[in-house]
């Protein structure tokens, strides 16, 4: 009984305030995340100045066609990416109000970038070259970061603070994960060469899967201290 309620107390406890070593590594990782959204950042940027001109070619006719859904997926993964890049910095966790008030502004830029991804994926026609098997890869992993945010809401909504963490890292990784796969596919390029529409639809979905893997070691780290702190009472 006694070893049940410490385990449920640990895992209901808010982040504590770290020490300053832990703080200085979650600003280290904040901006490596940032710079990894970048890419998709300046793409989507670009995309925009686009389609503020008038020229129509094969490539962006679709969007032309459809503007509202490419809108809403740049400008929620970009708010989404970038703000929450720093929600992995401890010290801006532990301060008042910072976590919640940005969890306000990241939920709905979140879903936001991943409804209009699945939208796009479903009813824009495909590019030239793109495989069937990258539509595929593209609406599992979209409803995945869709029902992680879901999940994420339902655990802070039971005070559940553990799960809603777990649940919000595993949405972050898959939302960041189109910088991962340009990283992924310049290597692949200059390493081997120009990839075919398998070999591109491989990649990317490689990509998901490396930053999945990526953020299972964050939340696993992140729950060492409370199962140490667990099996000490």
């Amino acid at each position: 009984m006694a070893s049940d309620t410490a385990t449920t107390s640990t895992r209901n406890r808010r982040p504590q305030p770290s020490s300053p070593r832990r703080s200085s590594s979650g600003w280290l990782a904040a901006t490596g995340l940032i710079l990894l959204s970048l890419i998709p950042v300046l793409g989507g940027a670009f995309r925009l100045t686009d389609l503020t001109g008038d020229t129509i070619t094969a490539d962006n006719a679709r969007f032309f066609a459809s503007p509202i859904p490419i809108v809403a997926h740049i400008v929620g993964a970009t708010v989404y990416t970038l703000l929450g890049a720093l929600q992995f910095v401890p010290a801006l966790r532990g301060r008042r109000g910072w976590h919640r008030v940005a969890g306000l502004v990241l939920i709905p830029a979140g879903l936001v970038a991943a409804v209009s991804g699945l939208w796009m994926a479903a009813f824009y026609p495909s590019s030239d070259g793109d495989s069937p098997l990258l539509l595929v890869i593209r609406l599992a992993f979209g409803s995945a970061m869709a029902a992680s945010i879901v999940l994420g809401i339902l655990a802070v909504k039971r005070r559940d603070f553990s799960a809603h963490g777990a649940w919000m890292t595993r949405a972050y990784a898959l939302g960041i994960a189109a910088g991962t796969q340009a990283v992924v596919l310049a290597i692949w390029i200059l390493g081997i060469g120009p990839v075919d529409s398998l070999t591109n639809a491989l990649l990317m979905g490689a990509a998901w899967v490396i930053n999945s893997g990526v953020a299972e070691l964050v939340i696993l780290r992140r729950a060492q201290p409370a199962r140490a702190s667990t099996t000490t009472r």
